[in-house]
């Protein structure tokens, strides 16, 4: 029988009523007495190593459970993460990053009510989880919720109330668990790997998200570009930065450029969320991408692009060799770039 360790880390799943609201209290062995059958699949033990609302993790908390998996890697067959729904994309991205080549399952699951509710999906997600773990097909960083296994790099959280809160993004699941079983779509775990995984202790966290809207001026791009090392850009559509038609106020296509020239990592992605983005489309895109040596997302979710770049800025010192690491498939996380 399988040996899965349950790593807890708070979490809606993890929460009890209080008279400030929901709050993270039940502990990582509680959690497991709610789900008896998972005893039927695997031998499970477990640790606690934060108990966080999923709102306030960090990026060194990432580097905590990445660091519980590495610790105890070769003690288990596989790792199941709880952890609260609202920074769980996040979390998988990160950890997709941290943790990569495992022939091992590490999943990630939470839920959008507390397990120690009588109607709650807590005790479907966290037991359809280890079913998943103690898979023999089973591999890499996933993200286990709704029935669905999601790759850890393309999930994101859709709805805030509802069970079905997560989906994958510009990628098939990779299987639905349904009945207690488990049914592959994508099924291409190699026969025969038993290199172990490499593990990394760093991220840099300076990187800035920009939402573009209508009316939005350059300037704030201007004050911020010494204080981050990369900057993402949420643009319309496919791509492009807004054309500014008074020569008196700063553009934004000078702004970048200034940006590049100081060494800093720019990429461009979109607000929509299937797709992706294609800067080739549009003058508005072409011109910048030409001027200010932009990169872009292309299908990348936007949270497999803040983790990579904060991954890629703390572990990678060439610029050239950075730019070529953003487009290496890392667990599925992008398929198309020029």
């Amino acid at each position: 029988m399988k040996k899965i360790l349950l790593i807890a880390t708070g979490g809606t799943i993890a929460s009890e009523k209080t008279q400030e609201g929901l709050a993270p209290s039940i502990t990582s062995d509680e959690l497991l007495k709610y789900v008896p059958d998972a005893a039927k699949y695997c031998t499970i033990f477990a640790v606690q190593v934060l108990n966080l609302d999923s709102t306030s993790i960090q990026p060194k908390h990432w580097i905590i459970m990445a660091k519980a998996v590495e610790e105890h890697y070769d003690d288990y067959d596989g790792f199941v993460i709880t952890h609260g729904t609202d920074t769980m994309a996040y979390t998988a991205a990160a950890l997709s990053y941290l943790i990569q080549g495992s022939m091992k399952p590490i999943v990630v699951t939470g839920s959008q009510k507390p397990i120690s509710r009588d109607i709650t999906d807590a005790k479907t997600n966290l037991l359809d989880s280890f079913i998943y773990a103690s898979c023999d097909r089973a591999y890499g960083v996933n993200i286990v919720f709704g029935g669905k296994v999601i790759a850890g790099t393309r999930a994101k959280k859709e709805r805030t109330k509802s069970y079905e809160a997560f989906f994958s993004i510009n990628f098939p699941n990779l299987a639905v668990i349904q009945d207690e079983k488990v049914t592959f779509f994508i099924d291409d775990k190699p026969a025969h790997n038993h290199n172990k995984p490499v593990f990394y202790h760093k991220l840099n966290d300076k990187v800035l998200l920009l939402k573009l809207i209508p009316g939005m001026k350059a300037e704030i791009l201007h004050k911020l570009c010494d204080d981050y090392d990369a900057l993402i850009i949420e643009s319309f559509g496919v791509g492009g930065i807004p054309e500014e038609d008074d020569e008196l106020v700063l553009s934004f296509t000078d702004v970048l450029n200034d940006w590049a020239v100081k060494g800093k990592i720019v990429i461009m992605t979109t607000q929509v969320t299937n797709e992706g983005s294609d800067l080739s489309v549009y003058q508005v895109g072409q011109t910048v991408k030409n001027i200010a040596n932009l990169m872009e997302a292309y299908d990348m979710t936007l949270e497999s692009s803040v983790t990579k770049l904060m991954w890629m800025l703390a572990n990678i010192e060439d610029q050239t060799q950075m730019r070529n690491a953003f487009y290496q498939i890392i667990n599925r996380d992008i398929l198309f770039s020029n």
